[in-house]
């Protein structure tokens, strides 16, 4: 008896509004983000260990395939994110500002 090959299987899935490496808790926008920055799969794969090769290339696979949509599913995460970034600087402004002036005390790395 031989093994008869798998014709379709998915390795994305929407939920929570939002795309995930299908079975597990990580997004595509990070699969996506890694790629864009030219890491290689491999190099993916190393910094999500829940992740094997072939689920971060079927990631990258489906980004490409849709590239459009998550382009502007990304576009719209960053925007979102954004709003949410000024509207907590406005609400809480004296710890936003203790925040930044934290940051530019903290010594800079070499």
């Amino acid at each position: 008896m031989t093994a008869s090959p798998v014709l379709t299987k998915q390795y994305v899935e929407q939920r929570d509004r939002g795309y995930w490496i299908a079975g597990t808790r990580v997004s595509l926008d990070s699969v996506v983000h890694g790629f864009l920055n030219g890491e290689s799969p491999e190099s993916i794969a190393q910094n999500f260990p829940v992740l094997n090769l072939e689920q971060v290339y079927g990631g990258i696979t489906f980004y490409l395939a849709n590239r459009e949509l998550i382009d502007h599913y990304l576009q719209d995460s960053r925007a979102e994110f954004e709003q949410l970034q000024q509207t907590l600087r406005q609400q809480n402004s004296l710890l936003y500002q203790k925040l930044k002036t934290a940051q530019l005390q903290k010594p800079r790395e070499s």
